[in-house]
């Protein structure tokens, strides 16, 4: 999956620090990140990328206004301020491009996809809020940790992450798979909701089964949990056994399909590694799911 870096170490604690020019200094433009290839590999942009492209109202790397995100062992990754980009101060790093956040479910070296798309996620984070809700003043940076203060009223905001559950939901040797009626993701996937204020988990996987296939579960059983930086998410998988009428009514809004796949003719493997549900889909085919009371 996306955060399986196997064995590099990812530290996401708060650190005040400057970069050193070898530090990595990353950019998004929306859902873009600036990336380059070589050898088929992903490269990010590094500090030393930026210097050479400073443009003539730049004072240096203070230019880029880097905010201090991770690190990965012993690689410390910044945030390039977008605005710097936008009116100019600072140009583009020589063979560098902005290309789809989705790719990075794709490249190698994994480690460093996903440090691009946890980026991002902090990234869209800060984005989202340089005004305090409560009143609107501009929100402060905590010198030694990663929130943020409002100077005013003193409201503190936290980096976003929104619960989610994944659930496959099994007949005997079917699985139910689906797909999504909007966006851009056209692969079979499976149920998968928000949690709503007041919901327990297991209470979400009932109420997004009913909503979306007009089914009832039971048995439902914990697998895995997975950060899902593409839409700020903590994923929570599980699996549940249908209960009663085994016949999905996808509801047209949120999925065009639902329908049932027999385990022989689930796939044991995905081009796209990064994903729980396709580990999900993956671990069925081979019936190593998790069982009820096991």
């Amino acid at each position: 999956m996306i955060q399986d870096i196997g064995d590099h170490s990812f530290d996401n604690a708060y650190a005040p620090k400057e970069p050193t020019l070898e530090a990595y200094a990353l950019a998004y433009q929306g859902d873009n990140v600036l990336l380059a290839e070589k050898d088929g590999n992903l490269v990010l942009p590094r500090v030393r990328d930026w210097q050479a492209v400073l443009g003539p109202k730049a004072r240096g790397v203070d230019a880029l206004a880097p905010r201090y995100l991770f690190r990965v062992d012993g690689n410390d990754f910044f945030l390039v301020d977008e605005a710097a980009i936008q009116t100019g101060v600072v140009g583009m790093p020589r063979g560098f491009v902005f290309a789809s956040v989705q790719t990075m479910r794709f490249y190698q070296p994994r480690w460093l996809a996903f440090a691009a798309v946890t980026g991002l996620q902090l990234s869209r984070w800060y984005l989202n809020n340089r005004y305090c809700g409560r009143c609107g003043c501009e929100l402060g940076h905590v010198a030694t940790s990663r929130e943020l203060v409002c100077p005013s009223c003193g409201n503190v905001v936290y980096p976003r992450i929104n619960p989610c559950i994944i659930v496959g939901i099994t007949r005997g040797d079917s699985l139910l798979l689906t797909k999504f009626a909007q966006g851009r993701y056209k692969h079979y996937a499976l149920v998968s909701g928000f949690c709503e204020v007041g919901e327990t988990l297991e209470q979400t996987i009932e109420r997004e089964v009913m909503e979306e296939v007009g089914l009832r579960v039971r048995n439902i059983r914990y697998y895995k949990s997975q950060p899902w930086p593409f839409s700020d998410s903590l994923l929570m998988g599980f699996f549940a056994d249908v209960d009663g009428d085994p016949t999905a009514r996808p509801d047209h809004v949120e999925l065009s399909v639902a329908r049932w796949v027999a385990r022989r003719d689930l796939p044991r493997e995905h081009e796209d590694t990064s994903s729980l549900t396709n580990e999900m889909i993956e671990l069925f085919a081979r019936g190593d799911e998790p069982m009820p009371n096991q």
